[in-house]
Formats: C-alpha cells, sequence, structure tokens
C-alpha cells in the first residue's frame, strides 16, 4: 500500500469519527460510511489513544532489523570468511568461526549469504 493510499483511507476514517459526532448515532454513521461498529469503535480507540497516526493502517511485525539478526561484527567475519573461502558451505562457516570464537549458527550464516547477495 502506497503513503497515498494509506493517507486516503486514514482521511475516511478521521471522516466516519466526525459524522459519527455529527449524527450522535454511531450506527447509521457505520452504515453510511460502509464500516462495521467493531471497527468504529477500534478507530475511534487508536485516535483516542495515538491521534491521527493512529488512523494510519501498520504493517504487523518487526521494525528495523529483526531481532535475531546477528549483530553486524560477526556478519562481516562470516563475509569475510566466505570470500576467503569460497568453497566452504553453511556449516563449514560456523565450524570454523566457531573455532575462531565467533558463534554462530549455519541458518545465521546461511542468512547472511542470503541478505547479501550471492
Amino acid at each position: 500500500m502506497t503513503t497515498v493510499q494509506a493517507e486516503k483511507i486514514a482521511r475516511r476514517k478521521l471522516w466516519l469519527l466526525e459524522l459519527a459526532q455529527e449524527l450522535g448515532n454511531v450506527s447509521k454513521a457505520c452504515r453510511i460510511a460502509g464500516y462495521s461498529r467493531q471497527q468504529f469503535y477500534e478507530i475511534r480507540r487508536n485516535f483516542q489513544l495515538y491521534g491521527a497516526e493512529g488512523l494510519l493502517d501498520r504493517m504487523p511485525g518487526a521494525r528495523g532489523p529483526h531481532p535475531n539478526r546477528v549483530a553486524s561484527e560477526v556478519e562481516e567475519a562470516i563475509l569475510a570468511h566466505a570470500l576467503a573461502n569460497p568453497t566452504h558451505g553453511v556449516q563449514r562457516v560456523a565450524d570454523e568461526l566457531m573455532l575462531r570464537g565467533v558463534q554462530v549458527s549455519s541458518g545465521g550464516d546461511r542468512g547472511v549469504w542470503i541478505r547479501n547477495g550471492p
């Protein structure tokens, strides 16, 4: 969803809240705007808690890097080892780094490789 679409939806939600206030009847406002009463109360709660930002649809999930992502130092060590030894697989890289005191799993190696391309 683009920013313009999200803003249009937010304006429509704000219009729903204003319409309900104007009519003094939530059910009628919801029928006119095409929202359910449950959606209305969720929209109103978000508006009361977060203001206009609460009307924007937010995607679920972690923001920024994933919490289980390896540290940047570990990622650099994985990439350096992979460039120096291009024939080693993920398990061998993990084992070699473990011998050097860098703790990472083969799945962590694979994630770094995927993020950094071929």
